[in-house]
């Protein structure tokens, strides 16, 4: 597909209907696909062969929405997992191991933290956590002999930290190991980490995305810069597979191999993949993700600044706002905007905060965040609440910290709501 302006990309990247064909990317719900010969379908299992044979491994809708994605962040390949979950677990399984060791940002989503720190540890991964804000001396210092990948968020869930993207790159290509980002709050709309060095970039797709709260789901993209053959520290990649008759990923697949290997190792034996269905709906999503994504961060700029001048709020962070300590950052990775979330405080701390989530009308509590209608959360007593006290400042988390995910609706509507509850 040739270069066209990014709200372009949405709409049309990853499937071309032909003469006759659907204009819009149909939903192919089928398990297995018929073929005329054993020989045939033998070459799809030896990888020899382009197609399909059973939705586990490949499917049509899902590989044409894997396909946008990767034109959308600027990548070579992509795969479509069952969850943002799933895409954060596979980027670091995919080629890391039991016993190797991965340096990860403190300041992530609480059940990715739980999922590194307690889940793959159990698993026999070594992780060790590291404040988005530190320095270059800080951060070589967290690397050891076995250190396999650097993960980070674009911009943290919910502490909305900005990340250096260059220097956790810098960082990581000096050990000779790959950085993965989580982009899913920005969305290739306000930043694309590759451009900035980073390798890999995950997302949950159920967020701005999907855009409208009907699919769980999550991708995995490529940039298909990083070198896997410098080093042995991936011999997934750079060895041969015994289960695919000795095929080696780099070799055979060269840009495509880690994609490749997450699909036809990962998802063949573990299988989390989205169906057919959500990721039409996802697609749906998609086509509007640029027009959403300017709506919601004009919005929260604008309620930003209404909470900020509040009397009843003790603090905001929203990285667009000038006084915000990451605005500098926000400006170099994220100057058409961060995205429609907003972190802040109430005067009074818990009890505060959850009176005023109480009283809200328009808005509503949920665990969920960035799709088009205005939802809050007390992250402390919901999706973080399995962390200590001590991870929680770790991550950025106070208990009096309320997530304002603001929506697409008329931004007046929402900060009377916001203004009435306070109020009450």
């Amino acid at each position: 597909m040739k270069e066209y302006h990014f709200n372009t990309t949405c709409l049309h990247a990853g499937y071309s209907p032909k003469n006759g064909e659907p204009r819009v990317l149909p939903i192919t719900q089928s398990t297995t696909y018929k073929y005329e010969s054993i020989d045939a379908m033998g070459k799809l299992f030896d990888l020899e062969a382009d197609g399909y044979f059973y939705t586990r491994l490949q499917n049509p809708t899902n590989d044409a929405v894997a396909a946008k994605i990767a034109a959308l962040e600027g990548g070579v390949a992509a795969v479509l997992t069952s969850s943002g979950q799933a895409a954060s677990f596979y980027s670091v399984f995919n080629i890391c191991s039991a016993g190797d060791h991965i340096v990860c940002s403190a300041a992530i989503y609480g059940g990715t933290f739980n999922l590194f720190s307690v889940t793959m540890k159990k698993l026999g991964f070594d992780f060790t956590f590291v404040s988005p804000d530190a320095t270059q001396e800080e951060l070589n210092a967290a690397f050891k002999d076995n250190t396999k990948a650097v993960f980070a968020e674009t911009l943290s869930n919910p502490s909305l930290c900005v990340l250096d993207i260059e220097k956790f790159a810098q960082a990581a290509h000096a050990h000779g190991v790959p950085l993965i980002i989580d982009n899913t709050f920005p969305t290739p709309v306000n930043c694309k980490p590759f451009d900035f060095g980073a390798d890999i970039v995950t997302h949950s797709t159920t967020k701005y995305m999907d855009g409208h709260a009907t699919s769980v789901g999550g991708v995995i993209v490529d940039s298909g810069n990083f070198d896997w053959t410098k080093s042995d520290k991936y011999p997934g990649l750079t060895e041969p597979d015994d289960s695919y008759h000795g095929i080696t990923y780099t070799e055979r697949f060269g840009k495509g191999a880690y994609i490749t290997k997450a699909v036809a190792q990962l998802m063949r034996d573990l299988g989390s993949i989205p169906s057919p269905q959500n990721s039409f709906y996802l697609n749906l999503g998609l086509e509007t993700l640029f027009l959403r994504v300017e709506r919601h961060c004009q919005n929260a700029l604008k309620v930003a600044k209404f909470l900020e001048s509040h009397p009843k709020v003790s603090w905001v962070n929203y990285p667009s706002l000038e006084s915000s300590k990451y605005y500098a950052l926000a400006q170099k990775y994220l100057p058409n905007g961060t995205s429609g979330v907003i972190s802040f405080g109430v005067k009074g701390e818990r009890n505060a905060a959850i009176r005023f989530m109480d009283n809200l009308k328009l808005a509503s509590i949920c665990t969920h965040v960035a799709d088009c209608r205005t939802c809050c959360l007390h992250p402390a007593s919901t999706t973080h609440r399995q962390l200590t006290m001590q991870q929680l400042e770790e991550c950025g988390v106070g208990e009096d910290l309320i997530r304002l995910s603001v929506g697409i609706e008329y931004v007046d509507d929402i900060i009377a709501d916001l203004k009435q509850a306070l109020e009450r």
